[in-house]
């Protein structure tokens, strides 16, 4: 496996542990992985920070172990430059699907791959 091929599937495996109720419900652990520059658009439009993310995540949908989880597809990515990864896929939650990107840097030391960006749009249900 080559550099490249590595950073992406770290960037997907961060991704992926981003979608875990038990990482969503604890800020120590979602705050490991989201970079302390990070910004959201998330589907709704709204922006979101660091901060706030991390003060509201526990209670956004697919954080519950008793609800609906989401379920991504699709997932891909590219190294953009070095310590620098694009990714997209697709959710399902429940019946509402949606389509993200998101922007994954390494930090220095122990930070690891983190994410910096993401950007999130819902898909209705008339749109393949």
């Amino acid at each position: 496996m080559d550099d490249a091929t590595d950073d992406v599937n770290q960037a997907i495996a961060g991704e992926l542990q981003l979608m875990d109720p038990h990482v969503r419900a604890s800020r120590k652990r979602a705050g490991e992985l989201l970079d302390p520059e990070f910004v959201e658009v998330g589907g709704s439009g709204r922006r979101w920070t660091y901060e706030a993310m991390l003060a509201e995540l526990p209670d956004h949908p697919g954080s519950s172990l008793d609800a609906p989880r989401f379920e991504p597809s699709d997932v891909s990515g590219v190294l953009l430059a070095p310590g620098l990864v694009h990714l997209t896929f697709e959710t399902l939650l429940g019946e509402r699907k949606t389509r993200h990107s998101s922007i994954w840097r390494r930090g220095d030391g122990a930070a690891g791959w983190r994410m910096y960006y993401h950007q999130a749009t819902r898909v209705p249900p008339s749109v393949d």
